[in-house]
C-alpha cells in the first residue's frame, strides 16, 4: 500500500489530492484500488489545512489537531498545527470488518445483545458475557472453528473488538469457555425469543413442523460425557463416539427449537420425548408434523393423535405393494413438473395415502440399479466360470463368494435366484434374473408413499407441504457445512451441549439472513453475501510528523459498488471511523 498524488487543474490552480491505494490482481493484469481518500495537500493559504481530526494527550483529554505536509510551512505560532511526513505515512492493523459487520447487524436485528444483556451480565466479569456471546455466534457464521481457533487466528484478524467496545487482549480462550457456561441454561428461554422475533421480522407460523435428526461426531474419547456413544453416523464416521441432533423447523426453515441425544439413540424413539418437550415449552396446539420415513412407527402416530396433532409422514417402500393397482393402473394428478400424484384411502380407518411419482427420480433410480446389476452380472459370470473350470471346487467358499457379492449389492441382489448344484458330482453356479421381480421394481422406481391423517386437503396441498421437509434438510446442510456443528472437540457434556447451543445461534442468523436478503431481491446465499463483503476492512493510518510523534487514524477502506449496494439493501452503515475510546482514535503517540 501507499500514497498517490492526484493533481487536477480548477480555476486556473492546480490542486494535490492525496489517497492510499493498495496493488490488487485482476483478470486484466495488475491494478490500484483507492482505499481511502486523504484529501487536499496544497499550499494555498484558504485550504492549507489537509485534515482536522480527534486527538488524545497522555491524560486522556480530546483536542483538535491540524496536519500538514511537511514540505508546506504551516501557519505561524499556530499551537494545532502538526506537519506529517507524507513520504512515511504507512497501514497497520488491518481488521476484516466487512463479514463482522453483518453478523453483528443481524445480531442486533434477532435483539439478541438485549437478551443475553438482561441475563447474563449480571455475573461480574472484566467484558460482559453477552458480547463474548456476539464473538461466539459471529464466528459460528463467518467462520466457524474452535474457541482455541476463535483466539489465536480468527478473533485478532476481525474489527470486532472496535465494533463491541471490547478492550485489546481480553478475549482468550478460557473466557470464550466460561461464556458457554452462562449460555446453556438460557436455551429455553432463548428458543422462545427467537421464535417470537420470527414473527415479528418475517410473520413466521409454526403450525407446521418439520422434524428430522442428524448427528455429529466427537473428537477424542470423551470419558466424562455420557452422551457420547457410537451409533448410526450420517458423517459416515463409525468410528468415532457421536450425539444425535434432532432440529424442528417452520415450512421456511426458521427453528423452532433442538434437542440433544445420546449417540447410540434410535430416530424412532425420540419423537415424543420431542412432542413432550415442544408443548412444555410452547402449550398444547392443534400441530402438523412432518417428517420422514426413519422417524415412522405406529406407536408415533398413535402419540400425535392422542394430543390432537396431526401429521403427514413418509412410509417405508415395501408398502407399495399395499397400493400396487392404483400404482399400475391409478388416475394421476400433476402437482409439479414431472411430479405426479393420487390420493388413495386407508380402508377402515382415518388416514389417507398420498402416492407419489417423479419422473426425474425414476430416471436416477433406473440408472443406479442398471449400474449395479451391470456389475453384479458381470461379477457372477466370472464366478461361473472359475466354478465351471474347475478353478474353484470348494462348495462352502462359493456359497461365501456369493454372500459377499449379495452383500456388495443389496440394493438389487434380490432380484436374481442364485444357486451353486451337484451336477454329476461337478459344482455348477446357476443364476437367473427374476422377471416378475424385475417388472415390479420397474413399476416402482420414483414412486414413494406418503401417510397422512389431514382432512380436507388437495393432493396438491398434501405433496406441497411435506415437500417443505426439505428445509430442515436445509438446515442440517447449513449446520455441517456453513455453520460446522461438526466435530465436537469438546469433553464436557455441558461444554458440547453449549457447542450445540451455539451452532443454534449461529444458524439463526444464518437463516435470518437468508430470509433477509431474499426480501430485499438481492439474489445472493448467506456465504454469498459473506464472502462480497469479506474484502471491507479497517486499518490504522499511521501519520509520522516532522517531530517526531504518530498520528494513528483507525479508518475503513472504500467499498466497492457491489458492496455498498448491498449494505444499503439491508440498511446497514459502514461506520466512517471507528473511535470508541484512546487506543482506537486519533491517538497521538510517541514514536
Amino acid at each position: 500500500m501507499f500514497l498517490r498524488a492526484n493533481h487536477r487543474e480548477k480555476d486556473g490552480k492546480r490542486h494535490t489530492y492525496w489517497s492510499l491505494v493498495e496493488t490488487v490482481r485482476t483478470a486484466d493484469g495488475p491494478r490500484q484500488r483507492t482505499l481511502c481518500h486523504l484529501g487536499e495537500l496544497n499550499d494555498s493559504a484558504q485550504a492549507r489545512w489537509l485534515k482536522t481530526i480527534d486527538v488524545f494527550n497522555d491524560a486522556g483529554e480530546r483536542h483538535q489537531l491540524k496536519l500538514f505536509p511537511s514540505d508546506i510551512a504551516p501557519p505561524p505560532d499556530d499551537a494545532e498545527v502538526a506537519q506529517v511526513l507524507v513520504q512515511r505515512v504507512r497501514l497497520e492493523r488491518t481488521r476484516q470488518l466487512g463479514p463482522a459487520l453483518l453478523g453483528l447487524a443481524l445480531w442486533r436485528q434477532l435483539r439478541l445483545d438485549a437478551f443475553f444483556e438482561t441475563r447474563v451480565d449480571a455475573a461480574p466479569a472484566d467484558v460482559p458475557w453477552s458480547r463474548v456471546a456476539a464473538i461466539l455466534a459471529i464466528n459460528r457464521l463467518c467462520a466457524p472453528g474452535s474457541e482455541l481457533a476463535i483466539e489465536e487466528r480468527w478473533y485478532p484478524t476481525t474489527a470486532l473488538d472496535d465494533l463491541l467496545h471490547v478492550p485489546e487482549g481480553t478475549i482468550n480462550d478460557s473466557r470464550l469457555y466460561r461464556t458457554l457456561d452462562h449460555l446453556l441454561p438460557q436455551k429455553t428461554a432463548l428458543e422462545r425469543h427467537l421464535t417470537a422475533r420470527y414473527g415479528e421480522l418475517f410473520a413466521a407460523e409454526f403450525d407446521v413442523l418439520l422434524y428430522d435428526l442428524t448427528s455429529s461426531y466427537v473428537e477424542g474419547a470423551a470419558p466424562k460425557n455420557p452422551m457420547m456413544h457410537r451409533g448410526y453416523s450420517r458423517d459416515h464416521r463409525p468410528d468415532c463416539l457421536q450425539v444425535v441432533l434432532a432440529v424442528i423447523v417452520n415450512i421456511d426453515g426458521f427453528p423452532l427449537s433442538y434437542e440433544t441425544f445420546d449417540g447410540n439413540r434410535a430416530d424412532v424413539t425420540t419423537l415424543e420425548t420431542v412432542m413432550r418437550m415442544v408443548e412444555r415449552k410452547y402449550g398444547q396446539a392443534r400441530r402438523v408434523w412432518v417428517f420422514d420415513r426413519g422417524i415412522v412407527s405406529d406407536a408415533n402416530l398413535a402419540a400425535i393423535r392422542r394430543r390432537g396433532g396431526q401429521y403427514l409422514v413418509g412410509t417405508r417402500r415395501s408398502k407399495l405393494r399395499a397400493v400396487e393397482q392404483a400404482l399400475l393402473e391409478g388416475t394421476w394428478t400433476r402437482v409439479r413438473d414431472e411430479v405426479e400424484a393420487q390420493l388413495i384411502p386407508i380402508p377402515g380407518g382415518t388416514e389417507t395415502y398420498v402416492l407419489c411419482r417423479s419422473t426425474a427420480r425414476r430416471e436416477k433410480e433406473l440408472a443406479i440399479r442398471r449400474r449395479f446389476s451391470t456389475r453384479l452380472e458381470d461379477r457372477l459370470r466370472g464366478l461361473e466360470t472359475r466354478v465351471a473350470t474347475g478353478r474353484l471346487k470348494d462348495r462352502g467358499k462359493i456359497e461365501r463368494v456369493l454372500g459377499r457379492l449379495q452383500a456388495s449389492y443389496a440394493s438389487v441382489a434380490d432380484l436374481y435366484e442364485m444357486a451353486v448344484r451337484d451336477e454329476n458330482g461337478q459344482l455348477r453356479l446357476h443364476w437367473r434374473l427374476i422377471e416378475d421381480r424385475r417388472a415390479w421394481r420397474d413399476a416402482r422406481e420414483g414412486a414413494y408413499l406418503l401417510r397422512t391423517n389431514l382432512v380436507g386437503q388437495t393432493v396438491e396441498e398434501l405433496w406441497t407441504k411435506y415437500i417443505q421437509l426439505t428445509e430442515a434438510e436445509a438446515a442440517f446442510r447449513a449446520l455441517k457445512s456453513e455453520l460446522a456443528v461438526r466435530p465436537v472437540f469438546h469433553q464436557l457434556e455441558r461444554r458440547a451441549k453449549a457447542h450445540v447451543l451455539v451452532a443454534f445461534l449461529g444458524y439463526a442468523l444464518w437463516v435470518t439472513l437468508k430470509h433477509w436478503l431474499h426480501r430485499q431481491g438481492t439474489g445472493l446465499t448467506p456465504a454469498r453475501a459473506l464472502a462480497l463483503l469479506a474484502t471491507l476492512q479497517s486499518a490504522d493510518i499511521i501519520l509520522p510528523t516532522t517531530d517526531g510523534r504518530e498520528i494513528r487514524l483507525r479508518r475503513v477502506t472504500q467499498p466497492s459498488a457491489e458492496q455498498q449496494r448491498l449494505l444499503d439493501q439491508l440498511d446497514i452503515t459502514i461506520p466512517a471511523h471507528l473511535e470508541w475510546n484512546a487506543e482506537c482514535s486519533g491517538d497521538f503517540v510517541a514514536s
